[in-house]
């Protein structure tokens, strides 16, 4: 048989296609397990990044000359290259998922803080006032009103972050706790077309899939944003 012809008779993965259904169906199991660890590293990392940054925000809300500082810390943080910040952790927490956790929670810090701080700081005072007038203390007023209204910009952070923590985990295969950043990673090393092509695709669609959640989910606890004016 011509080469021309065994080529074309060849399955995607003999001829290292970029598009590669057997890759899918043959490794499934493998796309699904990456993706979950994927998933999971996002989330939790998000979810510590935000506990964090909501009593630092709250902090540099109510202490403006420690503003600076916690603002100007947590963007230091954010211009450490995520290969140095891996390499510093290690001493302290090893070849370990913890040490891509902390990395993104740390890299979390510099978007979710500026947005619970601004989202604070739009708050009306006139509506801050009048529930100060109404009986409203400390700790009623920043939950029940001043929380509430800042949620738009605080979630808005949270997209930015969740997106940018999708992307980021990648970089976690040079620790093998990378998600879908372990394909991207093995499909390079060993010029493996489809693996390469597959994970990114999945990567990309969980941004934005994730980003879509989040907006449900925010129009979802702002309601009143969505009423007829």
């Amino acid at each position: 048989m011509p080469p021309d012809l065994l080529a074309q008779s060849a399955g995607c993965l003999q001829r290292n296609d970029w598009i590669c259904g057997d890759y899918v169906s043959s490794r499934a199991e493998l796309i699904l397990s990456s993706l979950g660890q994927h998933v999971t590293l996002t989330v939790v990392s998000v979810l510590i990044g935000l506990l964090l940054a909501l009593p630092l925000g709250l902090f540099a809300f109510r202490f403006p000359t420690a503003r600076a500082f916690v603002l100007g810390g947590s963007t230091v943080l954010y211009t450490i290259p995520s290969l140095a910040m891996f390499s510093l952790l290690l001493p302290f927490t090893g070849l370990s998922a913890t040490t891509v956790v902390v990395g993104l929670v740390l890299y979390s810090l510099t978007i979710l803080v500026r947005n619970v701080v601004a989202g604070l700081q739009a708050v009306p005072a006139d509506v801050v006032e009048s529930a100060v007038g109404t009986g409203y203390g400390p700790l009623s007023l920043l939950m029940r009103v001043m929380l509430p209204l800042a949620l738009p910009t605080i979630f808005a952070g949270v997209r930015v972050a969740t997106v940018s923590t999708v992307a980021l985990v990648t970089v976690g295969a040079i620790l093998g706790n990378g998600g879908l950043g372990n394909l991207i990673y093995s499909g390079l090393r060993t010029q493996f077309q489809a693996e390469v092509l597959t994970a990114t695709v999945i990567v990309v669609a969980l941004a934005v899939v994730a980003d879509l959640l989040l907006v449900l989910v925010q129009r979802s606890l702002t309601p009143w944003q969505r009423a007829p004016r």
